[in-house]
């Protein structure tokens, strides 16, 4: 399992003053308000980061960072990803999951069929949805419902589904 959870992208900068624009790659913005530091991944190094400030602005995030007070500081971190460690990450209800530890999961049907490997999950306004990935066919989707998805192993690294009519 990752020990990092991306919570966002930094887009672009925002005024003059070294403050960010964040695309946030979590389910709840919201949790912005309540962190406190991040890690900020550029792709060359990781680094914590202090957030001061926290406003909102459409669907983005504007953090202002301690230590980053102009634009061409901020200028530097664009495109950089924001992580959270495991331990600062939300608590997950019952059956809930972070999308990373699914990835990478091998799907297997309940009538033992081997489906592939979950390569990347959809969110949608209803539900989520797994993409599951096997060599020489079409991606599977599959919706993550009680009807389909019977049990999730992460420490087996496994997922048991039921494909239901008109999923193939």
């Amino acid at each position: 399992m990752e020990n990092l959870l991306q919570v966002g992208v930094i887009t672009t900068t925002h005024g003059l003053r070294g403050e960010v624009k964040v695309f946030p790659t979590t389910d709840d913005a919201a949790r912005f308000k309540k962190l406190k530091q991040v890690i900020l991944d550029n792709g060359k190094e990781k680094r914590e980061m202090e957030i001061t400030s926290v406003r909102f602005f459409k669907n983005l995030v504007i953090l202002k960072f301690k230590g980053i007070d102009d634009i061409n500081e901020a200028e530097k971190y664009r495109r950089s990803g924001l992580f959270v460690t495991r331990e600062n990450a939300v608590e997950l209800k019952e059956n809930e999951y972070f999308i990373a530890d699914l990835i990478g999961l091998s799907a297997v049907s309940d009538e033992g069929e081997m489906l592939g490997t979950i390569k990347d999950v959809l969110t949608t306004g209803a539900n989520d949805v797994y993409v599951i990935e096997a060599p020489e066919k079409p991606d599977l989707l599959v919706p993550a419902i009680r009807d389909c998805i019977k049990n999730v192993d992460l420490e087996g690294k496994g997922m048991l589904i039921h494909l239901l009519p008109g999923l193939r």
